[in-house]
């Protein structure tokens, strides 16, 4: 008997949670701006942290960083609706990120929430997720009851969501308020990735690219970064959104936090 030309391997239960949320995502009406920003200085300044500490600060923990300080300006970018058509503005930004984690023995990708981003140092937020990236599965709440969701019948699962969406509360405390994912941290063209996020606001870091800018008369390389800014078009209209997308380019090309590096 000949060998199969294939494998198999089981869906993880996670996954099954991200095609539920998914299909719950696709509901919103989201509005996408593809943005880039020049981040020589910000990179320089990451370099020459690793030069004096030997530790290479994580890039997505100072995006994140950035991210938190914009929303921080004006809390509607990332605004909840609840069941009586309101909108519940939230003190504390607290952001969504996904973390490779160890189980099973393959690496899985997992939903780690950042609390209170807005009040912590990008020290902070880099040692969090950095001791985030060491646990595994079963060590975090997840792993005690994530094996058992595949087992409640789909049609539980996608009503349990529509209920759930509109207590922000619930929201907020199981996928924080924002989310911060990265498609381009394994590669070095440009590029944008479009999401279809469940969040009112959504930030998709894309590749790193060195293009020929003119600045003060003079020809320079530099380093341009892609970002893709997702909003809930419900919640947030065009003016609020553009502002924060100027706010956050404006950390961003600045190195805004990295001067605390300790």
């Amino acid at each position: 008997m000949k060998d199969t030309p294939y494998s198999i391997e089981k869906i993880h239960p996670f996954r099954q949670l991200v095609i539920d949320g998914m299909e719950l995502a696709a509901r919103k009406h989201n509005i996408h701006g593809l943005v880039e920003v020049d981040i020589t200085d910000a990179r320089t300044k990451l370099r020459q942290i690793k030069e004096r500490t030997g530790e290479s600060l994580s890039f997505t923990g100072f995006i994140v960083y950035c991210c938190a300080r914009a929303i921080d300006e004006d809390k509607h970018l990332h605004a909840y609706r609840d069941w009586r058509n309101r909108l519940i503005l939230f003190e504390d930004v607290d952001i969504s990120l996904p973390v490779e984690r160890s189980g099973q023995g393959q690496p899985i990708v997992l939903q780690t929430v950042i609390r209170a981003a807005n009040r912590k140092s990008v020290w902070e937020i880099h040692r969090e997720i950095r001791e985030l990236q060491t646990k595994t599965l079963v060590e975090t709440p997840w792993g005690h009851w994530l094996r058992w969701y595949v087992w409640i019948p789909g049609i539980v699962r996608r009503l349990f969501y529509r209920i759930v969406q509109r207590f922000p509360s619930v929201i907020k405390g199981f996928n924080g308020t924002v989310l911060v994912t990265s498609v381009g941290m394994f590669g070095t063209r440009a590029g944008w990735g479009v999401p279809l996020p469940g969040h009112t606001l959504a930030l998709t870091v894309g590749g790193i690219e060195s293009k020929p800018v003119l600045v003060k008369g003079e020809l320079q390389n530099r380093e341009h970064l892609c970002l893709t800014v997702t909003f809930d078009h419900d919640v947030v209209d065009g003016a609020p959104a553009a502002r924060f997308i100027q706010r956050l380019a404006a950390l961003v090309q600045e190195g805004a936090g990295l001067e605390d590096w300790p």
